[in-house]
């Protein structure tokens, strides 16, 4: 069996490669794609529809390579995505994931994530949104372009709004260097479903659709937990329970924002327990430096019908 790698092949396959039979497992393999998504498994709590669909993704191309190495048609696949779900549901670190997987299978040069939104990207006169976005663009050629709250682009209730020049830039590029640049856009489901309606030329280029949803109450307490252990932290038995309830409470207040909102509030258990210690005054060794009580978690405003803002000390 010939020596395969996932480099890009000539355009002509010999006879003695189109003849070849091919290792699928041990090309991804090589391909390290396997390290990638075991990491996404790790270090995202949830999101097995999403998990589900970037291994799709990872498996067609090494497929798409495989065909392309015994001389059948393949084409430059549409990469360009959509993620879609609400605020802390991991769109993000899933782009930076995504960024990684597609520099290994060597559709990207370098593999790195440039995340904007709309004020990276459109000026405030004329003459300004050409260059800003032309910038933007050449940081991320050679990687993913990560546009979060794509949909606020488009303002056409704004006629001196230059979102669309920016749009106008995107699409074109998105389409001549296609084989260079990978754009993400994300945003609310909803939202971005109405930015693509009014934007047909997004939609068109938009290869893959991932909808990301809301982690369930025992899932964010996972990520407490994790976010705990990572920063040396533990929750105590009783300091757990109340954890689950905060997360109960939480999520039926305005603003929430899913693992975003869970990891304010460990910021705000941490900076309880550091004023308990402060105020103790007395000796302290590394169990009780490492442990969040029950009574870190309980001083929240959530328990007693506050609100829990990001910015507030709840």
């Amino acid at each position: 069996m010939p020596t395969a790698t996932l480099s890009a092949p000539t355009a002509a396959a010999p006879a003695s490669v189109a003849e070849a039979r091919l290792d699928l497992g041990a090309l991804f393999a090589d391909s390290e794609v396997p390290q990638f998504l075991a990491e996404l498994e790790r270090d995202l709590i949830g999101l097995r529809p999403v998990k589900r669909r970037i291994r799709e993704i990872a498996a067609h191309l090494v497929v798409g390579r495989a065909r392309e190495m015994v001389g059948l048609t393949s084409g430059a696949p549409t990469l360009h995505m959509a993620f879609t779900g609400n605020p802390g549901t991991g769109k993000t670190t899933v782009a930076l994931k995504m960024a990684g997987i597609l520099h290994r299978l060597g559709y990207v040069r370098r593999g790195h994530l440039v995340s904007v939104t709309r004020d990276d990207l459109v000026g405030q006169y004329i003459g300004h949104t050409a260059p800003k976005t032309k910038e933007i663009l050449k940081k991320a050629m050679g990687g993913v372009l990560f546009i979060d709250e794509a949909y606020y682009l488009y303002r056409p209730e704004n006629e001196r709004d230059y979102g669309q020049e920016a749009i106008d830039i995107l699409l074109q590029v998105m389409e001549n260097q296609r084989d260079d640049l990978v754009v993400i856009l994300a945003g609310y489901k909803d939202r971005m479903e109405r930015f693509f309606e009014s934007n047909p030329g997004f939609r068109s280029r938009i290869a893959h659709h991932i909808d990301f949803p809301d982690y369930d109450d025992g899932e964010l307490v996972q990520i407490a937990t994790a976010m705990a252990a990572g920063a040396d932290y533990a929750f105590d038995g009783e300091a757990q329970a109340a954890l689950a309830d905060y997360v109960r409470l939480r999520r039926g207040q305005p603003n929430f924002a899913n693992a975003r909102s869970i990891r304010n509030a460990f910021d705000r258990m941490r900076l309880r327990q550091s004023l308990r210690l402060f105020e103790a005054a007395g000796s302290v060794d590394r169990g009780q430096l490492s442990t969040i009580r029950a009574e870190d978690v309980t001083a929240s405003r959530v328990f007693t019908g506050g609100i829990d803002a990001p910015s507030g000390p709840g």
